[in-house]
C-alpha cells in the first residue's frame, strides 16, 4: 500500500513539479534532448542530456521515454524517474537555466524478452507552464537495432 501511495505522489510531482512553481505566464523555453540509445543481449542503454535555449528560465521538466518492447520488472530507475508502464520511464531534468544544460541522465535498462529492435520515443511531457516555439528538438523517435551500436538522437 506505501509504495502504491508513493508511486502516485511521485507520479502527480514528475508532472506538476516537485516544488517547482507553475511557470511564469508567457514564459517560452526552447528545450532540447540529445544522446544516444543502445541495445543488445536484451539491455537498452540510454544516454540524455536536456538542454534549455532559453530565454526563460525553468525550475523543472519532464522527459518521457518511451518504448516499443515492455521492459522486465523489477528494475530500479535514478531518483530522479519513476515507471509510468512497463514501456514508459518518466524523468525529472532538474532546474534547466536558459542557454545551459544539466547533467547526463543514464538508464541501464533489461527488456522482457530478446528483442531484434525497438523503438524509443523521447519527449518532454511537461516544462514548468513554459511554452516552446521549437518543439522539434525536443521530440525524437529513434529505431535501435540488437547491435550494441550507440543510436545518436
Amino acid at each position: 500500500m506505501r509504495k502504491s501511495v508513493l508511486g502516485v505522489v511521485l507520479a502527480v510531482s514528475v508532472v506538476m513539479g516537485a516544488g517547482g512553481s507553475a511557470g511564469a505566464v508567457g514564459a517560452e523555453a526552447d528545450l532540447a534532448h540529445h544522446g544516444h540509445v543502445s541495445l543488445w543481449d536484451g539491455r537498452v542503454g540510454v544516454w540524455l542530456v536536456s538542454e534549455n535555449h532559453g530565454p526563460s528560465d525553468l525550475s523543472q521538466a519532464t522527459v518521457r521515454l518511451a518504448f516499443s518492447e515492455p521492459m522486465s520488472g523489477g528494475q530500479e530507475l535514478p531518483t530522479a524517474c519513476l515507471w509510468s508502464s512497463d514501456r514508459v520511464v518518466s524523468c525529472r531534468t532538474g532546474e534547466l537555466l536558459a542557454a545551459g544544460a544539466v547533467g547526463e541522465l543514464a538508464l541501464d535498462l533489461r527488456t522482457a524478452g530478446l528483442p531484434d529492435e525497438l523503438t524509443v520515443e523521447i519527449t518532454t511531457a511537461w516544462r514548468d507552464g513554459a511554452g516552446d516555439g521549437n518543439p522539434a528538438n525536443d521530440r525524437h523517435r529513434v529505431l535501435v537495432l540488437a547491435t550494441g551500436d550507440p543510436y545518436v538522437f
